[in-house]
């Protein structure tokens, strides 16, 4: 990825950009075609006030949507043809990059403090998570931002199978993130992907007295090629590292990080050991 392709794109908001002219097209599709709002959205799935959020550019559509869309509404492709820059935007815009460097790992390494990693979390889990955001995000942004997290973890279904390890401090699969029913949930869903073969799942204990870790979280990924990047994340800024010597350090540091950490075999047992007490 080159620097200029890194950074926000305002542009791609709702209410902005490709999602209000998405917006504008599908409007113009729509009245072309003699439907109004009701009888199209009974078509595709969608209440009437949800086209009108659509069509108004305040709700950045799913692919599914545009998809169906283009096809009740004999667009020929038009549509369809927006549907990956639409992708990015359901993205907060400091993380579209990443996002975009996700789809394309072959090999993906994270160390993660606070929460369990986006890849991994279940519904409930994320629901509470952006739940608790200040300041607050509407009902909409978070069902958005909800679709877009788990849409990521199409990453454990793809083939060739890309490379992934996870190490999460002991606490982050302690802390009853929207309450023990949700973490209940968020625990079962870690032993079935600590199982997936291409999957490395570790816990870093509590009690360790040493840990590389003390810098905090981050991603190293890299693509077909051998191109690799460092990912941070905090307070909603990011910062995405390129350069050869940086990330080389990053993943030397997270190869001494998983030797401190419990192994695969033994997470899975603390894991089942945890769920066991709730």
């Amino acid at each position: 990825m080159k620097d200029d392709e890194v950074g926000q794109r305002p542009e791609d908001e709702p209410g902005t950009g490709v999602v209000a002219a998405f917006g504008r097209q599908l409007k113009l599709l729509r009245v072309r075609a003699g439907l109004d709002r009701a009888e199209f959205g009974k078509r595709v799935g969608y209440a009437a006030d949800s086209v009108a959020s659509i069509e108004q550019g305040r709700r950045i559509p799913q692919p599914r949507l545009v998809e169906r869309a283009d096809e009740v509404l004999g667009a020929g492709g038009v549509l369809v043809a927006m549907k990956e820059v639409l992708a990015r935007a359901q993205y907060p815009a400091f993380f579209r990059d990443m996002a975009r460097l996700e789809a394309e790992a072959v090999q993906l390494s994270a160390y993660d403090t606070l929460l369990v990693n986006g890849l991994m979390q279940t519904e409930e889990y994320t629901r509470a998570v952006l739940a608790m955001r200040r300041p607050l995000l509407d009902e909409e942004t978070i069902e958005q931002r909800v679709a877009a997290r788990l849409a990521r973890q199409d990453i454990f279904n793809r083939w060739p199978a890309p490379l992934l390890s996870f190490v999460m401090d002991e606490s982050v699969v302690r802390r009853q993130i929207g309450g023990p029913a949700v973490l209940r949930g968020q625990l079962e869903q870690l032993l079935l992907i600590g199982q997936k073969r291409n999957v490395e799942l570790q816990v870093m204990p509590m009690d360790r007295d040493d840990n590389a870790g003390v810098d905090g979280p981050f991603t190293v990924i890299v693509r077909k090629g051998g191109d690799q990047f460092v990912y941070t994340e905090v307070q909603g800024q990011s910062h995405l590292q390129t350069d050869r010597d940086g990330t080389q350090l990053a993943a030397a540091r997270y190869g001494i990080i998983r030797s401190q950490a419990l192994t695969p075999r033994e997470t899975l047992g603390f894991l089942e050991k945890l769920l066991g007490e709730l």
